[in-house]
């Protein structure tokens, strides 16, 4: 099996380049402190990045303070059981991610960067860069194939699967959700690997055959139960290491999925923020990446 395009995890936005806050006017819910609430504006698809040190870590501290707070609103009201997130989570994840690449793409500038945060964001964002990074180390077999995206399983859907396949077959659900999301962007990919993989969790053919359990390999439910069948025939949850390395014959990407279960596993709201983000795909030539999804 092999990584989805799903993450384009090297090069720049290209396209994501210009513009300011949310044209259509409207605002994050921020605390700022016991007692204080204040509204951002939104930031547009394209907004432009800092360019400063400074500028980033500040960026990066707001958008994931107001990302969270739109988190929990939305999940208070159930609508991750039905729908996909609502604008506010959707424009701040983008915004995030856009920041995460920025600083994937520069490590010197990551390091500076990491270094200003706080405690409570500094070991998710020095996770999230690292693994993002890994994953731009995999090789990659031929072009890029033609990507073809579609809507995801909502997301509480998508946790109740990955509970399942923890209580049948002991492999932790965090693990599943980031082998979710490395490969597929949560089944936002519906195109097969460059090797021929398929479905949310990017299964051989033969290899369905053998592990899927009788049930559709494009089917999110069934394909995580699938994963989880796999990943503890190699090993888990006893060698993580051992079952993701059968899963995909790299160590760079088993470091990948193992730093984002554990931001997953330390704050549940991360989970909603990486099922917030957009799919990006390399451009012709390898040449920075552009995003397929999402507002624009």
């Amino acid at each position: 099996m092999v990584a989805a395009v799903a993450l384009a995890q090297s090069g720049g936005d290209a396209g994501d380049r210009a513009g300011a806050s949310d044209p259509s006017g409207a605002t994050a819910t921020t605390t700022t402190g016991p007692g204080t609430i204040m509204a951002a504006p939104l930031p547009a698809p394209r907004a432009a990045l800092p360019r400063t040190d400074a500028g980033l870590a500040a960026a990066l501290t707001d958008t994931t303070r107001s990302l969270r707070v739109a988190i929990a609103a939305w999940t208070a009201a159930g609508g991750a059981r039905t729908a996909e997130p609502p604008r506010a989570v959707t424009l701040l994840a983008l915004h995030q991610q856009r920041l995460y690449r920025r600083l994937a793409d520069d490590p010197a500038r990551a390091d500076r960067v990491v270094a200003r945060l706080g405690l409570g964001l500094r070991g998710e964002a020095r996770d999230v860069v690292l693994a993002r990074r890994a994953l731009g180390r995999i090789p990659r077999s031929g072009g890029a194939p033609a990507v073809r995206t579609a809507v995801a399983a909502p997301a509480e859907e998508l946790r109740s699967a990955y509970a399942r396949g923890e209580r049948r077959f002991g492999v932790p659900g965090d693990v599943l959700a980031a082998v979710n999301f490395v490969e597929s962007a949560f089944g936002r990919v519906r195109s097969a690997s460059e090797a021929g993989a398929r479905g949310p969790m990017q299964f051989l053919p033969a290899t369905w055959r053998q592990y899927g359990l009788g049930g559709d390999i494009d089917d999110a439910g069934d394909a995580i139960l699938g994963a989880a069948n796999y990943l503890r025939a190699g090993g888990a949850p006893r060698d993580e290491r051992r079952a993701l390395f059968a899963y995909n014959h790299s160590t760079d990407y088993v470091s990948a999925i193992l730093r984002f279960a554990r931001r997953m596993r330390a704050d549940e709201r991360t989970f909603y923020a990486f099922y917030a983000w957009q799919v990006y795909v390399r451009s012709p030539g390898g040449r920075g990446a552009r995003r397929v999804t999402g507002p624009r």
